[in-house]
């Protein structure tokens, strides 16, 4: 495994070390992992040792791995790489995806009904995020007279920018908030609870953080994603295709409700998650 930072700087980068560690033991074998690895002169070195060392899989923890995995993968058709969140693969090369729009809805109809204010903050890492559009559309079917502020880093980790975002927000009346990143999302949760204010957690559940404020998480289980794929490459059937998963794999899911959140409404959510496995679609697309 490759990570463009360390095992324990975000949740997402220890819940991948976590899955690694899961296939380590499982399938009783050798694995090993490479921590700040983010230039194509330090992928390349890297993929150069694990083939040195017999590796036949190697997990690009991020996407910033595609492009330089499709261009090793001609020299190296013998191991099969695997990265996150890209439209880039080959023969040997697979790209996972979390389908997030409907984890970010639901998310947005927590957020929808939980807000005072009628002020909904959401700060996001990215434009592209489809659970930040989720959580928009969550919040609008259930409140349509709530008012959404959105603003992005363009970065995953400028935990700086995001506190300043967060003030900004919170004057401006904002009373429920998203940190769509998991590298801030703790700090902004911790300085809601410090404001006596909600927040939604973000990849892992963070209910147990600040159990006054999270009123629910959308969790995005990576170790169980690469648990598949090893199963998958295990049997010899693992592609070099584009794979997308949700909530029908259950690798996506909601977190614990904060009990502040109307019994009918919790059985509300469920139903509509129930559904959604079985239809694919959400509140507002029925």
């Amino acid at each position: 495994m490759l990570l463009d930072g360390r095992v324990n700087d975000t949740i997402w980068n220890k819940k991948g070390y976590e899955g690694l560690i899961k296939i380590e033991n499982k399938y009783d074998i050798d694995v090993f992992y490479k921590e700040n690895v983010d230039t194509e002169e330090e992928i390349r070195n890297a993929v150069d040792e694990f083939a040195e060392d017999g590796v036949n899989l190697v997990f690009g923890h991020s996407n910033i791995y595609g492009d330089a995995f499709t261009d090793l993968s001609k020299y190296y058709p013998d191991i099969h790489f695997v990265y996150f969140n890209g439209e880039i693969t080959n023969d040997n090369v697979t790209s996972l995806n979390f389908n997030a729009h409907a984890m970010g809805f639901f998310g947005g109809m927590v957020a929808g009904k939980m807000t005072e204010t009628n002020v909904v903050g959401i700060i996001g890492s990215f434009l592209w995020q489809p659970e930040i559009e989720g959580f928009y559309e969550g919040v609008k079917y259930i409140n349509p007279q709530a008012t959404l502020e959105i603003d992005y880093l363009k970065s995953w980790k400028d935990t700086e920018m995001a506190e300043s975002i967060y003030e900004r927000m919170k004057n401006d009346g904002a009373d429920v908030f998203y940190p769509a990143g998991d590298a801030f999302s703790e700090k902004i949760i911790m300085q809601a609870e410090a404001d006596g204010l909600y927040a939604i957690g973000y990849i892992s559940d963070q209910r147990e953080l600040a159990p006054d404020t999270v009123l629910t998480s959308t969790i995005q289980d990576v170790d169980k994603l690469y648990e598949l794929a090893a199963k998958s490459f295990n049997k010899g059937k693992l592609k070099g295709e584009i794979m997308t998963f949700d909530f029908q794999e259950e690798v996506i899911s909601m977190g614990e409700y904060h009990e502040d959140i109307p019994e009918y409404f919790k059985r509300d959510i469920k139903e509509a998650i129930e559904k959604y496995k079985e239809t694919e679609l959400l509140p507002n697309e029925y």
